[in-house]
């Protein structure tokens, strides 16, 4: 029986426990803490140095990939862990809780920076390029015949769903916690409560309403909800009375949250100064005003020092480190000033979100991300190439994936899958069968999805001989 919360507690809304097994620590480390060292040193995240962030990765300019992005996410959020779990410690926990005490103070930080290291490993080669292509993949060829039977009519309204509208976010609960073939029981063997601080949107693909920050997109797919069911139920999740299988955020999704909006649009800023894209005057004239209209009182000093800096590129990267720190302080201060709508679920924002019509510099600043950066010729022409070529090596793997009717070249194709995502191919479920060919898409670097295109189409074959 469904168990329903009508609020979360912060004494009961973490615990050490996995999908597959319940635990507690045995020594030193805690399990919060080796969930930081198993992601570093796992495979999802270890391809992340070769996905593209924003910028092409090839050529001399030193730009960030998915894995830097990750890794400056995670030293954020690590620092608005540490600040929220300590005030949350000092304030809102009874001193005779010894054992929440304690993770507040030393723990949360470690779950915080662990959620921001795994935020981004189900994206796709490719960013959102990639996602774009799965999804209209799907839809452009709906009607598709394979074996006499249209591609939609294989797949019940949630399965289409899912494949319709592939998100990354729910990709990533899927390859951090499915037991793939010859792996471990669990996936990686992450803490429910880490997981639980990825879920932004604990939703499924049915129930997407974008009226509401939590139902933007989609947390789990059809094949993953099982995992879901239990970290909703363990930790508590307050249902949301609007959907079906739909929950609340939990309350540490929001700085993870944050952690990452920070990152993203501020390093942007910086890699498009070092490509020449945006001058130094244009950017440093930004963050000065943005961190006069967040912390007036470091402003004077900052600029002073900023002046004494000649390196174009240190003077920017000092600027980006001052406009980092106030911006954490802001979210810091703005959850504990909503500590208690966010652990009763209702409220409906992010942290960064209460920027928006006190600090116009914020507003600047995006807009000319999206004018100067996020337009550019070079981000525009690897979103396109992307999009063509995932969509290409899509038009190869799943019609032989589902053909019950094998030809010669389906079971080649079929025989270039990794073993570990082979687990359903033969099995009766289609949309089981589309998912492992998305696992093996997925899973793909940039480079490597680019080279396996190219020799697929006998483009080139150099690299075979």
């Amino acid at each position: 029986m469904l168990t329903i919360f009508v609020a979360m507690l912060w004494n009961t809304c973490f615990s050490e426990e996995s999908i597959a097994y319940p635990r507690k620590s045995d020594g030193i480390r805690s399990h919060f803490q080796r969930d930081f060292d198993r992601l570093v040193f796992s495979s999802p995240f270890r391809r992340l140095q070769s996905k593209t962030q924003v910028f092409p990765l090839p050529g001399s300019k030193f730009v960030h990939n998915r894995l830097t992005h990750s890794l400056e996410v995670a030293s954020v959020g690590r620092s608005l862990g540490a600040m929220v779990g300590h005030y949350i410690a000092e304030n809102l926990i009874d001193n005779k809780d010894l054992e929440t005490r304690d993770f507040y103070k030393n723990h949360l930080a470690y779950v915080i920076a662990s959620a921001c290291l795994a935020h981004d490993v189900g994206n796709p080669a490719f960013g959102h390029s990639g996602e774009k292509a799965i999804s209209n993949y799907f839809i452009n060829h709906s009607e598709t015949l394979i074996d006499g039977k249209s591609l939609k009519s294989y797949f019940d309204q949630h399965e289409w769903s899912d494949l319709i509208n592939f998100e990354g976010n729910a990709n990533a609960l899927r390859q951090l916690t499915k037991q793939y073939v010859g792996k471990h029981e669990g996936g990686l063997g992450l803490t429910i409560t880490t997981l639980a601080s990825i879920l932004k949107y604990p939703c499924p693909s049915t129930e997407v309403n974008g009226k509401y920050k939590h139902r933007k997109k989609y947390g789990f797919f059809k094949a993953d909800k099982e995992v879901y069911q239990i970290i909703i139920d363990k930790l508590g999740f307050i249902k949301d009375p609007d959907g079906k299988k739909t929950y609340m955020r939990h309350p540490f999704v929001y700085l993870v949250e944050a952690a990452d909006d920070i990152c993203y649009s501020i390093m942007d800023m910086e890699d498009a100064h070092r490509l020449g894209i945006l001058s130094k005057e244009v950017v440093s004239s930004l963050f000065l005003n943005l961190i006069q209209q967040v912390a007036p009182d470091t402003h004077i000093t900052t600029e002073k020092r900023y002046l004494t800096i000649e390196d174009d590129n240190e003077s920017i990267a000092y600027l980006r480190a001052k406009v980092i720190n106030v911006l954490v302080q802001r979210c810091y201060t703005v959850f504990i000033e909503n500590h208690d709508q966010i652990l009763k679920g209702t409220y409906n924002e992010t942290l960064m979100s209460s920027l928006d019509e006190t600090v116009p510099a914020m507003e600047e600043l995006i807009t000319l991300s999206v004018e100067k950066i996020y337009r550019h010729p070079h981000v525009l022409e690897i979103e396109v190439a992307g999009y063509n070529l995932m969509s290409e090596l899509l038009q190869l793997y799943i019609p032989a994936a589902l053909s019950k009717v094998k030809q010669p070249q389906h079971q080649t194709i079929l025989r270039l899958i990794p073993r570990q995502f082979t687990g359903d191919l033969d099995g009766d479920s289609y949309y089981l069968r589309a998912m492992n060919v998305l696992d093996h898409i997925t899973s793909m670097t940039d480079v490597y999805a680019t080279e396996h295109f190219r020799r697929l189409k006998g483009i080139d074959i150099s690299t075979l001989q």
